[in-house]
């Protein structure tokens, strides 16, 4: 399943989820420069968060400046326009509940917490990069505020794309948390090319993070309006 859109009426227009998008995308294009000359990998490496020296220091102020550097370094065309999809889809409507400030807390600390999940469970010195575990946890918020929208994504036949889809949330994104828990799981004590270089816990902690403090936010305020659940024949 690939996202398209989430069927959802929202309130005002999404500026920071736009905002972070920009921001990801004219720093990829730094990048490009960087991947011209030569030096991109050690670029990376001196910004980006890697466990070891992570571990080595974790209540530094360079630990601080690496998660959030972290957070808008990409790999390549495809990671970057995966991740800003789903930024796309799912970031407008958490924004929309939380307000501009507060989303905008919210993605860095999500992005934090992934960053965390990730160190906790690896000891090697490699890069970590990516906005997916802060979208991660703008997927866990939806999760908990918006179970029952529907999303519109692409259906695939043996990864051919077949057609579009409207399937609510709650089962596209509880799919996506559970696949990355089992890869997580599975790449315990595997090398990082063993697992593609995917950062799946990442992705764990951020979306666990996600639920949390959406849960925590609506513990204040008036959960958002809902779409009528509809259960799955099995």
């Amino acid at each position: 399943m690939f996202p398209l859109q989430a069927l959802k009426k929202r309130k005002s227009t999404a500026y920071i989820t736009y905002g972070l998008i920009a921001l990801n995308v004219a720093v990829f294009l730094w990048e490009l420069t960087l991947m011209n000359r030569g030096v991109l990998g050690q670029t990376f490496y001196e910004l980006a968060l890697v466990p070891c020296r992570v571990r080595a220091d974790f209540f530094s102020l360079e630990t601080v400046t690496d998660s959030v550097r972290t957070m808008f370094l990409h790999g390549g065309w495809l990671h970057l326009i995966g991740n800003m999809v789903f930024l796309r889809v799912f970031g407008p409507a958490v924004e929309d509940y939380l307000g501009k400030a507060r989303y905008l807390v919210f993605y860095l600390l999500m992005g934090f917490a992934a960053g965390f999940a990730h160190t906790l469970f690896n000891t090697n010195c490699i890069p970590t990069i990516g906005a997916s575990g802060a979208i991660s946890g703008v997927m866990g918020a939806f999760l908990l505020l918006y179970p029952a929208t529907k999303v519109r994504t692409i259906a695939f036949f043996f990864r051919i794309p077949v057609g579009t889809v409207d399937v609510q949330a709650f089962y596209m994104l509880v799919y996506f948390f559970v696949l990355d828990l089992v890869n997580g799981i599975g790449s315990l004590g595997a090398a990082n090319s063993e697992t593609g270089g995917v950062a799946f816990w990442a992705h764990v902690g951020g979306f666990v993070a996600g639920l949390l403090l959406a849960f925590t936010a609506m513990l204040f305020n008036p959960p958002p309006e809902s779409d009528p659940f509809e259960y799955m024949d099995v």
